[in-house]
Formats: C-alpha cells, structure tokens, sequence
C-alpha cells in the first residue's frame, strides 16, 4: 500500500514539474510574442529552454574572431553584434531571449526619458548576474525602492565636489609616484612603454580606497587586494558558459571564491568595529568626510532613535565592496581608453597638453582652483565615454502594466537599454557619429546630440551614478599630470579590440609608448 502511494505521489510530482516547465518554457513565450507580434513587434524566434542563446553566442563569436580596423571606433558590431545584426532585420525595437527570459530593446532617446527620468517610479532594477553580484556587493548598484533611497542619501556628502576636491593633493601625488616607477628621473631612456590598464587598476585602488576608507586607508588597502582576487575570479568565470546551479559546486575556483568572500567579509567587519570604538575622537575632528564614515555615523544615529530598519554593519560591508568595485572599474576604462583615443588621434593629444600647460604650468600638478577649467580634457573625457562607455547596456523592468509610447508592455517584460548603440546613433549624433571628435561637446553635454538624453555613461535620472564626479576628478587630474610630462603614441603591439567583459575593456590590453615631454621635441597645435 505504502509503495502504491508512494509511485502516486512521484507521478502527481512529475506532473506538475512537467506542467510548469510546459507553461514557463513553452506557452507563456507564445503568448509574449503574440503580444508584442499583434503590436508590429517581432525578433529572432524563441527556441525551448534555450532562448536565443545559441544565436547570441555564434554572433558573438564570428564578431570577435574577425580582424578590427585598427583606428576604427566603429564598436558596435563587435561589442553588441547581437543588437546590431537583429536591428538590420527587425528595426531597433524588437525582442529577444536570454532562455526564457523575454526582453525588449529600447532605443528611443524619448522613450529612455521616460524610464529612467518623468516615469522612473515605474520600473527597477533588475537582481544582477550571480557573478556580477559576488563581486559589486548588495549596495546602491542593486538595490531598490526605501532602502535605496536611504543609502543614497547617506552616501551622498562623500561625492560632494567640495569633499572631492580634499582629495587632490593625494591623487596627485600618487600619480606622480606612478609615473616616476615608468621612468625614473634618473634613467637615461627616453621613452618607455607600458601596458596601461593594469596600471590605471592600481592606481585607481589607492584612491577609490582613500575615498571609501578615509583615516583607515591602509587598512582598506589590503582588504581591496583580496577583493581584487575575487573580481579577477569572477571575470575568468564570466569567460565560460554559465551553468545554472554551477557556482554552489565545491570546484576549486568557487573554494577560492568562498575563501575570498569570507576573509573579505571578516575584514571589513574588524575596520568598522574599530572605527565605531574611537568614534568619539572621530567626530571632534570635524566628523567623517569618507564612505564607511558616514555609513557608521548613520549606523549609530539610527541605533540610538531605534529606527525600523537601521543601517546594519552587513550594509556597510556591501557598500563598501559595491564601491570599491564600481570605483576603480569604471575610472580604470576610462582612463585606459581615454589615452588610448589620444595616442590614436595626436592633434587632440597636442590641444590637450597646450590647455594645461597654459592653466596649470609645466611643472605644478592641477589645484582645485584651476582643475575645473580644464574644458579641453572635460570634451576629451566625454568623447570617451560617448565612444567606449564602461557599461553598453542596462536593463530595467516594469513594475506593472503599462505603455511604452504607444506600446503595451506587460508586467516582468525586462527592457534592454543598448546605451553603445544610442550613443553611436548616427540619426542623434550626425554622421560622424563614429569618429572622434571631441568638439561636439564644446556647448556642453545637453547640446552634443540632438536629444538632450542620449548620453548616458554613467546612466540618467534618479540613479545617476553618485560616483561619477569622483571618477572625472580623478581622470582629469591623471591625465593632466600624464600631458605635462610626457607625450605618447599607440605601441606596434596593440591591438585594437574592444570587448565586454562585465564592463567594456581593451581585449589584449592597451600598451603605450611613452616619451619624455622635454626630448619629444613635440610642437604646440597651430
């Protein structure tokens, strides 16, 4: 009897596994196209289980197997050769499949207004990549609604640009120290070449952890070293296929990872405890001007009014990686390409140089009084990000029904936002939309392009990134110490391939040639 009722149950089991594999796998995909196809909105056919996956990997693979132009900044079809093959066939509104996940592509500088700026209480993000979420913590970059809303408020002061700018003087002198490991004062040779984006990494770790840390910088330090293992684990990770359920497998790589993520954690706790002892101290100083200061200052304060859901020390810890993350990625890229794009094109690389030897001097890094008036480099860095954003494209989901212009989107349909492809546009951008050219941004951001929205590196709207101003500060400053000492040019070994992975990155690194300013014997721009 037991055994009869026991092969009963199994079946009634397998039955509604099977049933609700039918529906999420099989009808509830015919029915979204149906939906969207009864609207003039089609895409690559939904295949079971897998999606488009397959045609997605193929695209990307012929993309990055064949050869680059070596100066063309023409990306897309390389970077986002998914997007740009189904546009050619479906216009740039059309839907595809990550597995059973439906999401529809969203272009329309317009229509990006409204998500993200006059309707944003509408739509969220979406939960991050398992391994996207390892390493940039449960902070500002993935949170939502109330919580959001109140770290954001907290974080707020450590970016103000009056915080920012108390910086200066340690970025300065850390990129000086950078340059002079290049090439000594005292060595007899000219030029020397080095592999960039490795050294952006580091330098940019000592100062996102001067921003993050403050007075525990050095003990911040060493915890981002182990963070940096933990990213560059994820990154060879991102490099295979993705298996659903792979990463609670006891492999060697997620050993590590586990390791990691404890020592990490660990760490960051002894830091925080440390600095709430000797609060007291800490605020006759002036009070806390860095991130985990203020994050603790909060703490405290909520403990004491008995807050309903006070900033815990595991909120502090996740903000602390998410920034850490986000903060030296991002300032790395764009300083990687940015001396990438000026090696390439000289007659910037001279106009740049000429402002800042003109408002800073030859000798004397940038102050905060004169970095701002560095209008040249400000357009350079915008061209960058415009050309090589660090992220191509984001996603955001409706939290109801609604209507998209004049199309109805059904609750949980994800919107793929392809930020690469809006800001290649050449219908927003002009037909130059593809070169580097700097001068469109001499009247500003909002009049770059005919659309005042249709530049969003560091995204737009209410979740702008609150680090961005750090990250412009810092890039500035690098670069204008860099064109004071030397001039550059690409290496014959570069190798001009821009790739994604989790942010867009030079494929075979970025290896420069450097080379004294004073025995360049290099002429001022006429």
């Amino acid at each position: 009897m037991n055994s009869w009722c026991s092969s009963i149950v199994c079946v009634m089991v397998i039955y509604f596994v099977v049933k609700i594999m039918v529906i999420r796998l099989w009808w509830r995909p015919r029915k979204i196209e149906q939906h969207f196809s009864k609207q003039g909105i089609r895409g690559p056919p939904y295949h079971f289980f897998i999606g488009n996956a397959k045609e997605i990997g193929s695209l990307m693979f012929e993309a990055s197997s064949m050869s680059f132009p070596p100066f063309s900044h023409n990306i897309l079809p390389r970077v986002l050769s998914f997007y740009h093959h189904w546009k050619k066939i479906y216009g740039p509104t059309f839907l595809v499949w990550f597995g059973s996940t439906v999401r529809l592509t969203v272009a329309d500088p317009e229509f990006i207004r409204e998500i993200f700026c006059s309707k944003s209480e509408l739509y969220e993000k979406i939960e991050a990549h398992p391994l996207m979420k390892q390493v940039e913590g449960e902070g500002l970059l993935s949170l939502n609604g109330d919580k959001w809303a109140h770290h954001r408020k907290i974080i707020a002061p450590t970016f103000y640009m009056d915080n920012l700018k108390l910086l200066i003087p340690a970025v300065s002198s850390s990129v000086m120290e950078m340059l002079d490991n290049w090439l000594p004062a005292s060595s007899k040779s000219a030029e020397v070449e080095i592999e960039v984006s490795k050294q952006y990494q580091t330098l940019n770790e000592k100062i996102v952890t001067r921003s993050i840390f403050g007075s525990s910088h050095k003990e911040g330090t060493a915890i981002f070293k182990l963070q940096a293992q933990q990213t560059a684990l994820a990154s060879q990770a991102f490099q295979k296929v993705f298996i659903p359920g792979y990463r609670f497998l006891p492999t060697r790589r997620n050993l590590k990872s586990w390791k990691l993520e404890k020592e990490i954690k660990k760490s960051l706790v002894e830091v925080i405890e440390s600095r709430r002892v000797n609060w007291e101290d800490e605020m006759l100083k002036n009070g806390p001007k860095d991130l985990l200061g203020l994050m603790i200052q909060a703490s405290i304060k909520e403990e004491k009014e008995s807050y309903d859901s006070p900033i815990t020390v595991h909120d502090i810890v996740e903000e602390c990686k998410s920034f850490f993350f986000a903060g030296e990625q991002t300032t790395s890229n764009l300083l990687t390409w940015t001396t990438v794009l000026l090696a390439m094109h000289p007659q910037w690389q001279v106009m740049a140089r000429d402002e800042v030897l003109e408002v800073c001097g030859s000798h004397d890094p940038p102050t905060k009084d004169n970095v701002s008036k560095l209008k040249m480099l400000n357009m350079i860095l915008n061209e960058t990000l415009r050309l090589y954003p660090p992220v191509v494209a984001t996603i955001r989901r409706p939290k109801v029904d609604l209507e998209l212009g004049s199309c109805k989107v059904p609750h949980g349909t994800e919107l793929l936002i392809p930020i690469l492809a809006v800001h290649h546009d050449q219908a927003i951008w002009g037909n130059d939309a593809n070169e580097f050219n700097p001068g469109r941004f001499l009247d500003g951001v909002s009049r770059a392009a005919n659309h005042p929205v249709a530049f969003m590196p560091f995204s737009i709207g209410v979740r702008t990134c609150i680090g961005q101003n750090l990250a412009i500060l810092q890039a500035k400053l690098t670069l204008a110490i860099i064109l004071q000492k030397f001039t550059f040019r690409l290496s014959p070994q570069y190798k001009h391939a821009p790739t994604v992975l989790m942010l867009l990155y030079p494929q075979y690194g970025a290896p420069i040639i450097f080379q004294r300013l004073s025995q360049s014997g290099i002429t001022h721009y006429q």
